[in-house]
C-alpha cells in the first residue's frame, strides 16, 4: 500500500519496505527451488528455464554446480523483483 499523500519521503519509505519484502519473497523462493522466484514475479520463461537448466547442471557435474544456479536463480529473482517495483513506483508519482 502506498500513501502518497504526507510526500515523496514518505512513500518511499513504504515503498522500500514492500519491495524488499517482494524481492526477499522471489529470492528464498528460487533459493527453495530455483525458477519458483521467477514464476512468483510473472516471468515464467524464465521460471522454467531455471527449472530445467538446475537439475541439468546438478545431474551432470554431480551436484558442483547445482549450487551455483540455485544462488543465481535466487539472485535474479530478487533483482528481477526490485527492478518491478521500482518501476510501479516511479508510474505513481
Amino acid at each position: 500500500m502506498y500513501h502518497l499523500t504526507v510526500g515523496k519521503q514518505t512513500a518511499g519509505a513504504i515503498h522500500n519496505g514492500d519491495a524488499m519484502k517482494r524481492a526477499g519473497n522471489a529470492a528464498v523462493l528460487s533459493l527453495l527451488i530455483p525458477g519458483l522466484g521467477q514464476f512468483y514475479n510473472g516471468f515464467f520463461l524464465r521460471g522454467i528455464f531455471w527449472l530445467i537448466i538446475t537439475p541439468g547442471l546438478w545431474i551432470g557435474t554431480g551436484g558442483l554446480l547445482g549450487w551455483v544456479c540455485h544462488v543465481i536463480a535466487a539472485i535474479t529473482a530478487y533483482k528481477k523483483a526490485r527492478e518491478i517495483e521500482e518501476n510501479e513506483f516511479d508510474r505513481m508519482i
